[in-house]
Order: structure tokens, then C-alpha cells, then sequence
């Protein structure tokens, strides 16, 4: 596997920003994605890894090895100690020249646990995996493959990044989800992983989930909560209007990393992606990440909205009292439908863009604008 940096300037800078403003900031990723070589990007003067078990013994006595500390310091792998975080409160009041970086791979209880004991003291910043921004616009295509884990994305050859890949998801399953406390056996919580990959870019059915699985509604939700706080799958919430149509209310469901669902899918080249039968919705999936990373929008500010008569678009959000939205179009040449029209009236949209993977931007009419997925990085995409 070859060690290749790739800079990440986007995330380093609004990384930095929340280090100005925040005694204590949480980096929260999947595992892989990058967190670690961040931090040590950021020139912390401390760093302590929760998975050493050097620096794990180190802070069996927390006080006494962090309150005399002066400057930047990380505590990777933060999920394995949480009970650091009423610690840390007392010690960023105590001493001023204390900052923290804390990273962690798991989002379940982790927010909740250091926003209640960090109230107004710590800034969240939510780390993918590489994007487009990050790897150049003639890597679209690998990255959409391989996905952002960087040392899939970085592998010498496809066989590399599929044996990477398909290790990588057996030690999720099999060590990091054991240490999370969760005793859901690692074939079980598989086959329920891929099975649910076959929903990627769909509304999801808890009901025929469940019968198709052979468990219960709540057993379904449980390990959807399970694989979303561990950063696996997104899970996009419809938006409601007050207005007479009948709105779809259940949420969409997507594997974050790419490549994680082409593994999930038994799809390891460009030949096979070509002619794979869920192509449309892969992309979707890779163009909704890399639009979202754009938007630095959080997961409770990006929606979908559709009717039951088939009027939607794939994401939604409000910005500045602005409503704007994007359709996800896996096309030559995107053309008006009626579908975008009725979310341009039913949703009042100051703007509706089609994203596709072509080259070259263009309107269908006030309001509408195609747009590359490569265009997506540009500075004005907001302001057209």
C-alpha cells in the first residue's frame, strides 16, 4: 500500500477556525478517513493515541498526566475514555494556554455525552472521506471507485483497494463495533449491511426491511442507528411543507464511502461499474457527498422532498433565508422535467440546480442551472 499526503486545505481551515473559538474541538469521522494525519497537521504539541496502550496507561491517571500540559493537545480515539470529557471541562477552565483536539470514530453517544459536559466550550467538525477538492477533477472517476477512505482512494492497483476495502469492513464489524459495546454478531450485522446497500439512493421501508430480514421495525432501526453514528450510511430525512400535496415522510438511505458500497456490491473495477445495474444510484450517492462537503451543511440541515405522484428532488436545504435544491441527474444532457417544476413551485426554490457528469454548465430556464459535478468545487457555485 503506498503512503501518498494528499492536502486537505479545505478541512484544515475550518478546522483551524473552530480551534480560534473553541477550547476543545472534536474531529468525528469514520475510522481511516484521515483524522490523524489532520491533527498532526495542525501542529499539536501533545498526542495521545487511545488505541496505544502506552498513552492508554498513561491516562489511567488523566489529572496528573494533562494538567500541567501547556499548547495543542489530541486525545485520538476519544469514544474509549469518555469519561475524559468532565475532566476536560475543568481543566480547559483551569488553565487557559490548554486547547484540545479530541478525534473519534463514533458519533453515537459521543456528541451527547461531550455536549453535556462541554457546553460552550466545544466546536464539532464532521470528517468524510477525500472529495473531489481534495483530489483533482481528472480523479473523479477513481474516487468515485475506490471512494475517499485515502488509503483505498491511494492503493496501487484495483486489487489493492478491493483487498483493502473488504479488510477494512471485516475489522469494523469485528473489532470496532465490539468496542463500542454493541454485541450484534459481525456476520449478522453484515449481511444487514449489505442487504441494506440494495436501498442505496431509496426511500427506505422499515416494514419490508424487517420481514425481509426476518426481525423486527425496532431490531431495523437499531442497527440503522448503529451504522449512521458510525458514520457507514447517511440517512436523509424528507423536508414537510404545509401544502395540500401528499409528501413522502419516510427518509432516503445512502452508503456514505463509495467504495464501501461497490465492496458491499461486489464491484471492484471501472468495467464492472460501467455495467453495473444500481450505476445511477451509485452516482447519486458519490455526487450527494461531494456536494454536501461543499455545503459544509450538518446531517439535520440536508433534506430530500418528494410527493407520492412523483414530483422530488435529492437534496434540499435553506441557506440565508434562501430554498435551494439539486437533482442528482446520471446524464449526457439533463433536460427540464416535470417534476423539477413542480419542486420550483410547490417548494417556492430561489434556485434548482441539475448536477451530472459532464463538462459543461448551461440554463434550462430562470432559476434552473445544469452544472458539472466537477463545477461543485468552484467558489460561486451558490451564486448563480
Amino acid at each position: 500500500m503506498q503512503n501518498i499526503f494528499i492536502p486537505r486545505q479545505t478541512d484544515e481551515q475550518r478546522i483551524s477556525q473552530l480551534l480560534k473559538i473553541f477550547q476543545v474541538t472534536a474531529i468525528l469521522g469514520p475510522r481511516q478517513c484521515g483524522k490523524t494525519t489532520l491533527a498532526r497537521q495542525l501542529g499539536a504539541q501533545h498526542y495521545f493515541d487511545l488505541e496505544n496502550p502506552r498513552d492508554l496507561a498513561a491516562l489511567e491517571n488523566p489529572q496528573i498526566t494533562l494538567e500541567d500540559l501547556t499548547g495543542l493537545i489530541v486525545i485520538d480515539e476519544i469514544q474509549r475514555k469518555p469519561d475524559l470529557f468532565p475532566l476536560l471541562r475543568f481543566l480547559v477552565d483551569q488553565n487557559k494556554t490548554q486547547q484540545y483536539l479530541i478525534l473519534g470514530s463514533a458519533s453515537r453517544d459521543l456528541i451527547r455525552q461531550s455536549s453535556e459536559s462541554l457546553a460552550g466550550r466545544i466546536g464539532y467538525y464532521h470528517l468524510s472521506g477525500l472529495s473531489i477538492g481534495d483530489v483533482g477533477e481528472d480523479k473523479i472517476s477513481d474516487l468515485w471507485l475506490r471512494g475517499g477512505l485515502p488509503k483505498a482512494f491511494t492503493a496501487e492497483d484495483e486489487a489493492s483497494a478491493k483487498l483493502w476495502l473488504n479488510n477494512y469492513i471485516s475489522t469494523f464489524l469485528e473489532r470496532d463495533i465490539p468496542q463500542l459495546g454493541i454485541t450484534i454478531p459481525a456476520n449478522t450485522l453484515r449481511r444487514f449491511w449489505t442487504m441494506l446497500s440494495h436501498y442505496h439512493g431509496q426511500i427506505i421501508n422499515f416494514s419490508e426491511l424487517a420481514r425481509s430480514f426476518g426481525i423486527s421495525d425496532l431490531t431495523v432501526r437499531n442497527y440503522i442507528e448503529i451504522l449512521e453514528g458510525t458514520f457507514m450510511i447517511r440517512v436523509l430525512q424528507p423536508w414537510h411543507t404545509n401544502i395540500n400535496k401528499r409528501l413522502v415522510k419516510r427518509p432516503k438511505i445512502y452508503i456514505r464511502d463509495s467504495g464501501l458500497f461497490h465492496t458491499l456490491s461486489s464491484i471492484y473495477s471501472v468495467n464492472e461499474l460501467n455495467t453495473f445495474n444500481r450505476l445511477g444510484a451509485s452516482w447519486e450517492g458519490f455526487a450527494l457527498e461531494n456536494v454536501l462537503r461543499k455545503l459544509d451543511k450538518l446531517p439535520q440541515e440536508a433534506y430530500f422532498w418528494a410527493t407520492h405522484s412523483g414530483a422530488e428532488v435529492d437534496l434540499f436545504w435553506q441557506d440565508r433565508g434562501r430554498s435551494l435544491a439539486i437533482e442528482f441527474k446520471y446524464s449526457d444532457a439533463p433536460r427540464l422535467t416535470q417534476s423539477m417544476q413542480s419542486a420550483m413551485e410547490s417548494l417556492n426554490l430561489d434556485h434548482l440546480w441539475i448536477v451530472y457528469p459532464g463538462k459543461q454548465t448551461y440554463r434550462l430556464k430562470e432559476k434552473i442551472t445544469v452544472i458539472p459535478l466537477r463545477s461543485v468545487t468552484a467558489n460561486d457555485f451558490l451564486f448563480y
